[in-house]
């Protein structure tokens, strides 16, 4: 069955759900540590009262609103944490991750870092023993996605008592400037999250394997259709397999 979770720790991440109105629910993220204080529309809580729980522990703030506190999943945490540009949501990323037939050992190309979201999951796919490479342009979104990465890695090693795989490496460059970097590497798969990802194609397709996947996530479906002309006129080794939107519906069940 696995063993028991231990009791939150100063230094890790914990996830507070407080109820609302019509059965709604809000989350709130927080970083414990002995001194601070976790604030909500209902009162506050101090961390010292929420370290030493268990996690699904309910507590009551100040004010007597009561929350339920546990770990956060991958999931939660990248909704959550700080973000720059827009993220993968976690629903796209599931696709893309099925789609790229990722496995553990693997080594993955990603081009646009953004806030670390894609860079989160990447890593947890490809396990300890494969390797992500994540380029990105900017540079006020490579720092910001180093700082998600490592604090989830940070956080994960105090609530877990193990370690998240050191295995993404942040690179500050324009990946269609990369050619040379890109000799050495073989890809199992690749994936770009791009204003322009047309660029990027004629660099990195020498470096994937025959046979691997590049997915692509565009915002709307005249960034698809420029890409495929791309494709087309300048005769890049690439067979469009799959467009795909990939929808999302929450269901509330209430008793009559």
């Amino acid at each position: 069955a696995g063993a028991r979770p231990g009791p939150f720790r100063a230094g890790e991440l914990a996830l507070a759900e407080v109820r609302r109105k019509y059965n709604t629910t809000l989350k709130l993220l927080c970083r414990l540590a002995a001194g601070s204080v976790l604030a909500s529309s209902g009162g506050v809580l101090p961390h010292r009262d929420i370290i030493g729980q268990l996690p699904g522990q309910v507590l009551q703030t100040s004010a007597g609103a009561r929350l339920l506190l546990r770990r956060p999943s991958l999931e939660e945490y990248v909704l959550l944490m700080p973000r720059g540009p827009t993220i993968a949501y976690p629903k796209d990323v599931s696709a893309m991750l099925m789609m790229m037939d990722i496995h553990p050992g693997h080594t993955v190309l990603e081009a646009g870092s953004g806030s670390g979201a894609m860079s989160l999951f990447l890593s947890r796919a490809v396990g300890p023993k494969g390797r992500v490479i994540s380029y990105e342009i900017r540079d006020d979104h490579h720092n910001l996605a180093k700082k998600n990465y490592q604090q989830w890695r940070a956080a994960w090693e105090i609530g877990h008592m193990e370690e998240w795989p050191d295995n993404v490496d942040f690179i500050l460059k324009d990946v269609s400037t990369a050619a040379v970097d890109m000799k050495s590497i073989a890809l199992d798969a690749i994936v770009l999250d791009m204003l322009n990802p047309q660029s990027a194609l004629s660099v990195v397709h020498p470096s994937l394997k025959q046979g691997g996947v590049c997915a692509v996530y565009l915002a709307n479906i005249t960034q698809v259709i420029d890409l495929l002309d791309r494709i087309r006129t300048c005769k890049l080794p690439f067979f469009c397999e799959r467009i795909i939107e990939v929808t999302h519906r929450n269901w509330l069940v209430l008793p009559a």
